[in-house]
């Protein structure tokens, strides 16, 4: 269905029907992934990483996410923003450009008055996989399986953004999470894919 078809639908009396933006923030890179979720299921409906020029100031570069945030807005109408949380880490620089850049992503969210919510990436891992410790190619993995498609964005940026989306999704608690299992091997969900698509796991 199209974006602003779903818009309308959900307009018309539809609350079971929504449109979900993930972000994954960065001053160097910005992964953005968009869900169409109806019921109980949810469709891709675009997935992409922003690169911004290594040369730009700071300062242009957060404008440009501003303005990159607001143009997927525009052009997918969602109703929710998903974004990843910062995580903590040594580089004390790292940490603040990445802050800013979450920031205004937020800033531009609310400004097209969506409603924001935060996922840290052990949630996000854990409620894609079961596994908080999962690693990317794990998860990128169970999106083709979730989604049911066959390709993602090569961007790990984009698949990271578009986990927070369906992060989101299984928080609204209408479908159920892949559960773990007692065995250090992973889920029961993330296993099952390895035996059945085993081209699609990287070794």
């Amino acid at each position: 269905m199209d974006p602003v078809q779903a818009t309308k639908s959900r307009r018309g009396g539809q609350p079971t029907e929504r449109i979900i933006l993930g972000i994954d923030p960065g001053t160097t890179v910005m992964g953005f992934g968009v869900v169409l979720v109806q019921g109980t299921s949810i469709t891709l409906l675009e997935a992409d990483a922003i690169r911004f020029p290594a040369e730009d100031d700071h300062t242009l570069k957060l404008r440009a996410i501003f303005r990159h945030v607001v143009h997927i807005i525009e052009k997918h109408h969602p109703d929710e923003l998903a974004i990843e949380a910062q995580f903590f880490g040594k580089n004390v620089q790292s940490m603040l450009k990445l802050g800013r850049a979450q920031g205004v992503a937020i800033a531009a969210a609310l400004h097209r008055d969506l409603s924001v919510v935060e996922y840290a990436p052990k949630r996000v891992k854990q409620s894609i996989t079961g596994n908080g410790n999962a690693t990317k190619e794990q998860v990128a993995a169970m999106l083709l399986s979730i989604l049911g498609i066959k390709v993602l964005p090569k961007s790990t940026d984009a698949t990271d953004a578009l986990a927070v989306a369906v992060c989101h999704y299984f928080s609204l608690g209408s479908v159920a999470r892949p559960t773990r299992q007692s065995t250090s091997r992973g889920t029961s969900d993330w296993g099952s894919f390895i035996r059945n698509n085993p081209a699609r796991v990287k070794k």
